[in-house]
């Protein structure tokens, strides 16, 4: 396992091409529905809900944390790295799924399940990542704890609507 942090310029545009990458296709389920919607507003909110802003915020941020764990694993010569990478996509075809499930076809329950299922594939993709390179394993951890506060958020829109 490599945990030396070593980007040089060459790595500049395929670190930023990673990390477009995945802020484009985790952002891109937003055009289908989101918070602004009649239906949502409707909703009873719980009292963990945080401001809206902040999801504007806190999404890119570890989406750009997520593309540059994703680069380190791309790069590396490592046994693990094709089963590391079907994870990460496994877990973020979870991910862009949730938006749809739950703003669009507006079923809490079932957004609650893919959510479970996204957290289920993001604990091994973070291990799987950590073990080619500790420091992407670590990249992930803020986003696993988003999405853990995020499955209880979605429990706690369920339970209340």
């Amino acid at each position: 396992m490599t945990t030396a942090v070593s980007l040089d310029r060459d790595d500049i545009p395929g670190v930023l091409a990673a990390v477009v990458l995945v802020n484009l296709v985790g952002s891109a389920p937003a055009a289908l529905g989101g918070p602004g919607s009649a239906w949502f507003q409707s909703l009873a909110k719980p009292a963990i809900y945080p401001p809206p802003w902040l999801f504007g915020v806190v999404w890119p941020l570890l989406f750009t944390l997520l593309g540059v764990a994703l680069y380190f694993v791309w790069r590396a010569d490592h046994p693990g790295r094709r089963f590391a990478l079907g994870l990460f996509v496994a877990q973020m075809a979870f991910n862009v799924a949730w938006t749809p499930v739950f703003f669009r076809a507006q079923n809490l329950a079932l957004a609650l399940a893919v959510i479970g299922g996204l957290l289920l594939l993001a604990v091994p993709t973070a291990v799987a990542f950590g073990r080619i390179r500790r420091t992407a394993g670590l990249l992930v951890v803020p986003y696993l704890l988003w999405v853990a506060f995020a499955a209880v958020l979605n429990y706690r829109f369920l339970a209340l609507n």
